[in-house]
């Protein structure tokens, strides 16, 4: 780039390099903890077969209202879920037996943990 400057009304052309600079790239936002990242860590969680109703969300366990070998329909509620002072009820996604019970009450679960098995 050419520039153009007057010292002491004398006019010089002079050629300047303008060279990009890196910006500095931001670092992890850690709001009301410690200045280093947490390292990550892994759920540990019992897998769940393909028969599994599975929680929606993660909380803990408030009442199960079915038993091993019960027969249920579409539609029937198995369990209720507390998270955050609200109760979700889980119901069954299709007719069959209730195969086990993969959890108890007062259970903490996390969200996509199975918590009862369908029989066919």
């Amino acid at each position: 780039m050419k520039l153009k400057v007057t010292v002491n009304g004398t006019a010089y052309a002079i050629d300047v390099e303008v060279e990009e600079e890196e910006r500095p790239t931001l670092g992890p936002i850690v709001i009301g903890g410690s200045a280093a990242p947490a390292a990550p860590t892994t759920a540990k969680m019992p897998g769940a077969s393909s028969n599994a109703v599975t929680a929606p969300l993660a909380g803990s366990v408030a009442r199960i209202l079915v038993e091993e070998g019960a027969s249920v329909e579409a539609g029937d509620v198995l369990l209720v879920l507390e998270a955050m002072k609200m109760e979700t009820e889980i119901t069954a996604p299709k007719a069959g037996k209730v195969g086990a019970i993969l959890v108890g009450k007062g259970d903490s679960v996390q969200g996509g943990q199975g918590l009862i098995e369908l029989a066919e």
